[in-house]
């Protein structure tokens, strides 16, 4: 969940059409946040304080509850190496559902079309396992996916290449004939070096683009 670069060229030469799409949820399918999570218990200006912190990378600790560490234990963690940040840090999870702001706009149009026409879609969510229950709960469209894997719940997070063989097994599907759509630059490389099809997400438009110069039907 990052700052993007220029999606990947469209792959060429392909024999048919992609099997199924893999998707990436966080500012691909959801809009993410965790602003207005932090802020809603110690206010905006904290918030931004902590996120801008010298001191703390609130990402790089996301991330561990993404490859499967409890909140528990991550909030116990601030409170004892960085004891002026644990409010704020358990602000996140107490409010999480402040962080998803929204679907990206024009994104589950082409879930919906996909599905509509049988394509194979699947996700593979960096989402810690304790919270991950609130996005199929918030997003109804993600119930057309076939399948998950959520980092948290496998205990392995993207761009670890040991998560793309999760989505191998869990899809039954050849890795060449999946379309793995990210945001994050870093995880369409690993997803491509394990395989894939991979394009680096902009925006829903750049994307249906890309899915139909792969013969998908959107």
């Amino acid at each position: 969940m990052s700052t993007v670069e220029s999606p990947a060229a469209p792959a060429a030469g392909l024999s048919s059409s992609p099997a199924g799409v893999v998707w990436d949820f966080g500012n691909v399918l959801v809009d993410w946040d965790p602003l207005p999570a932090i802020a809603a218990g110690v206010g905006e200006e904290e918030a931004r304080r902590f996120l801008d912190a010298d001191d703390f990378d609130f990402m790089a600790w996301n991330y561990l509850q993404d490859a499967g560490r409890s909140w528990a234990e991550a909030e116990a963690e601030v409170a004892r190496t960085h004891p002026h940040w644990a409010a704020h840090a358990r602000a996140y999870r107490a409010h999480f559902t402040a962080s998803l702001r929204g679907a990206v706009p024009g994104t589950p149009d082409l879930v919906r079309e996909l599905h509509a026409a049988g394509v194979r879609q699947f996700g593979l969510t960096n989402w810690s396992h304790e919270l991950y229950p609130h996005a199929p709960t918030t997003f109804d469209f993600l119930g057309l996916l076939e399948d998950v894997v959520v980092s948290g719940t496998e205990r392995v997070a993207k761009p670890n290449p040991a998560v793309f063989e999760v989505v191998r097994l869990r899809t039954g599907l050849p890795m060449p004939r999946l379309v793995f759509v990210d945001d994050r630059r870093d995880n369409v490389v690993a997803a491509t070096a394990a395989g894939m099809d991979a394009v680096v997400f902009t925006s829903a438009e750049r994307l249906r683009l890309e899915l139909r110069d792969r013969g998908l039907p959107v």
